[in-house]
């Protein structure tokens, strides 16, 4: 399955990389703003989009706001990742946000969000708050379990 991921950080991009690949992700893209991201989007479907939360020229809220108000997006999951702030959490739940993840995080919490976001989208509308469905755990080649290797290391920057 095709994602995205939107990070203005280099930094960030990298270690959301690496963490998909331990949960068995290969096929991942990335853009460093929402405006570029949309465009990406319009040229290949995407299966999940994780996006930071502050962008810069297009807001984080803003490319999910666009997203949200695609008939062709809209039921895409859509991952949110930033700081522990209320704020920022209610105002993308407002927007439609599948999953809001608190940095740091490690490859077992991104493994959870993902089968969270997923099962959200599956739910029937009225009952997505409260979905318990899961989707397949991923599976490395080797066949071991993705979330036994951990980030041990801190985001840094403010993305």
């Amino acid at each position: 399955m095709p994602v995205l991921v939107v990070d203005s950080h280099d930094a960030t991009v990298q270690i959301v990389r690496a963490l998909l690949r331990q949960l068995g992700f290969v096929d991942v893209d990335d853009i460093n703003n929402g405006a570029e991201a949309l465009i990406k989007m319009r040229l290949k479907r995407y299966g999940l989009v994780i996006s930071d939360w502050h962008l810069e020229p297009m807001t984080g809220d803003e490319l999910l706001r666009e997203v949200r108000g695609d008939a062709g997006f809209k039921r895409i999951p859509f991952i949110v990742i930033g700081e522990s702030s209320s704020e920022n959490v209610i105002a993308a739940k407002k927007a439609g946000v599948s999953i809001y993840i608190v940095k740091p995080f490690d490859a077992q919490t991104l493994k959870a969000k993902i089968e969270a976001a997923f099962a959200t989208r599956r739910a029937p509308l009225p009952e997505r708050q409260l979905a318990l469905t899961t989707i397949a755990s991923p599976q490395l080649s080797d066949g071991s379990d993705a979330t036994s290797t951990r980030f041990s290391g801190r985001f840094t920057g403010s993305s």
